[in-house]
């Protein structure tokens, strides 16, 4: 067989692959505190019989844009948002620490302090969990202090403080549950540089008009590589057809 039928099917195939990153992060354009994933192409040498003088393309997702996402105020006591390098360490479904940027918190009724999508947020010693309270806030340093029941405006007792951590993105790997990780597997240390802002949180930082235009690209070369397989069979026949004639 032809190996442009290979290099075309191989292009296609890719393209789909590479067009799925890009819309799954135009579907995440919403979600607060998102890292858009990079997608990139390279050229993969096709071997086989004949001259090595043809390649295929292979889409891959390298890693993830780290650039922050802009700032939108809630007014909300527990939401927060990093500010500069940094995240917020919870933990993942397994029981593993993970880091995410999505500060958008709420208390179960239970007393555990969550994320938006049910993670418990952890503290010095595990997750952070409430007593009772009038009120809560939550310091630029990650302290969450209340207001206990029956208590005045004016005092108010520190109950922990959330991890927050820069491990460096070098170090990041992004999981299928869109957290972050340690690429070695090992749990970072707090680190005080770290602030957050209260009333805040922090939106995704894709762009989507850079992922529409983008999206437009790959179904030109997906329709490309098609129009090409087609070539390449009308071709083969054709060429047939010759060989009945002789």
């Amino acid at each position: 067989m032809d190996k442009a039928i290979y290099i075309s099917m191989t292009g296609a195939s890719q393209t789909m692959r590479a067009q799925t990153i890009h819309a799954h992060n135009m579907a995440n354009a919403g979600t607060t505190g998102f890292r858009a994933d990079l997608e990139q192409a390279r050229s993969m040498q096709a071997f086989g019989p004949g001259m090595p003088s043809r390649v295929f393309s292979m889409a891959e997702n390298p890693a993830s844009d780290f650039s922050p996402g802009a700032l939108q105020q809630t007014a909300n006591a527990l939401d927060i948002a990093v500010q500069g390098e940094g995240w917020i360490a919870v933990q993942a479904p397994d029981g593993s620490e993970a880091y995410t940027r999505a500060g958008d918190m709420s208390v179960s009724p239970f007393g555990e302090l969550l994320t938006g999508s049910g993670l418990p947020v952890l503290g010095n010693n595990g997750p952070v969990a409430l007593p009772p309270y009038e009120s809560v806030s939550i310091g630029n340093d990650g302290t969450v202090s209340i207001r206990e029941l029956g208590q005045g405006a004016e005092v108010l007792a520190s109950i922990d403080r959330i991890k927050l951590v820069n491990p460096g993105n070098e170090q990041l790997v992004k999981g299928g549950d869109g957290l972050f990780r340690r690429a070695d597997g090992t749990d970072s240390v707090a680190d005080a540089e770290v602030t957050v802002v209260s009333g805040y949180l922090e939106s995704s930082n894709v762009n989507v008009v850079d992922a529409m235009v983008e999206m437009i690209n790959l179904a030109r070369s997906y329709e490309m590589n098609v129009k090409l397989m087609q070539t390449v069979q009308q071709n083969s026949e054709a060429s047939a057809r010759l060989l009945q004639i002789q």
